[in-house]
């Protein structure tokens, strides 16, 4: 193993254990649902147990409209997660990502780590990724139609983390070229890019930019959950500027302002960032989310109550939001879209 390639799974082992044992939440920030409150329907005729939430990520049918998101790969120890993860989705029928794949671009030494996810989720939309700064590195993109093919992947995330690289001491903070980049993949590429922040969120005029070059879905990954420039702090105990845990756009703004751009784009809108109950994920699609998307929280049920825990939790979750649809007079979630919800200060 190269010296490099040994300081990307070095990296990887250690975000994981700070994510699973370490508070890496946002500090003061939260991501904006609290703001908000549904509105009550006192008539309700909604017969719930008629709702359903099965539909369509891109071509393929799933039971929900939920993301067990990017989250690791690349490490000895992320073989069993992705393992374990991918069996969820399978029997659950959601779409999975895959953790950055930056490792196996570097060398051979952990792809098991991702293609394990397709060998348990045979059937279900499986999503690869790999970040921006690397993205802008490559002359061809030959490298990223491997990766595809090494997971036989139904979508492509990029991952846009500007702060993460800034605050990380291996970091690369050097985006120049990314527009330009993300038009040439969208072009060369015949799986859908979907585009994502890592926790600081993707407000309007990023969105029109990536969509003017082509990506066919926006994850906004909002500030309100993981912090990591918090986990790139943590990493490095040089770091004193405190300021930037907390710096980003709370989901449920990110979520507002590109459910506007739907009237001049077709694009699939994910909210995520924070997604840590069945009312956050409720919030999300009452703000115009077509999918919900969570990571962490995912990541710390696996590690408690294992598969059953993780597919107990997202059942759970979208058992509460049936509630919810039934007391807001919501058939569907597209009726869920439709004003269900005000804001606190101006409920009473």
């Amino acid at each position: 193993m190269n010296i490099i390639s040994e300081q990307t799974s070095k990296r990887k082992k250690e975000h994981l254990e700070l994510s699973l044992n370490s508070d890496v939440s946002f500090k003061t920030k939260a991501n904006g649902f609290e703001q908000y409150d549904f509105i009550h329907d006192a008539t309700t005729e909604v017969e719930i147990d008629r709702i359903t939430f099965k539909t369509i990520f891109f071509k393929k049918k799933i039971n929900y409209p939920f993301l067990i998101s990017c989250m690791t790969g690349g490490s000895s120890e992320s073989e069993n997660i992705n393992a374990q993860l991918a069996i969820a989705a399978e029997e659950l029928q959601i779409p999975i990502g895959v953790g950055s794949q930056r490792q196996a671009l570097e060398n051979e030494n952990f792809r098991k780590s991702y293609q394990i996810i397709r060998k348990n989720a045979k059937s279900v939309p499986v999503l690869g990724n790999l970040g921006a700064a690397e993205l802008i590195k490559l002359k061809s993109m030959d490298p990223i139609k491997n990766l595809i093919n090494l997971i036989e992947a139904d979508a492509f995330v990029i991952h846009l983390n500007p702060l993460q690289e800034l605050i990380q001491p291996e970091g690369t903070p050097n985006f120049k070229g990314l527009l330009k980049s993300i038009k040439k993949l969208v072009k060369e590429i015949q799986v859908p890019i979907i585009v994502k922040e890592v926790g600081s969120g993707i407000g309007g005029r990023s969105s029109k930019k990536l969509l003017d070059a082509g990506v066919k879905g926006i994850d906004v990954a909002g500030a309100g959950g993981t912090s990591w420039a918090g986990i790139e702090m943590l990493r490095n105990k040089k770091a004193t500027d405190d300021y930037f845990w907390d710096w980003g756009l709370p989901t449920s703004f990110c979520l507002k302002e590109n459910v506007r751009l739907k009237n001049d784009y077709k694009f699939i809108l994910i909210g995520s960032g924070g997604i840590n109950s069945g009312v956050d994920a409720a919030k999300a699609f009452s703000l115009g989310a077509d999918y919900i998307a969570s990571a962490r929280i995912i990541l710390k049920e696996l590690d408690s109550n294992g598969t059953e825990g993780v597919k107990d939790l997202i059942t759970g979750w979208f058992g509460t939001i049936k509630k919810i649809m039934f007391l807001t007079g919501s058939n569907s979630l597209k009726d869920l879209r439709k004003k269900k919800l005000i804001r606190r200060e101006l409920s009473y």
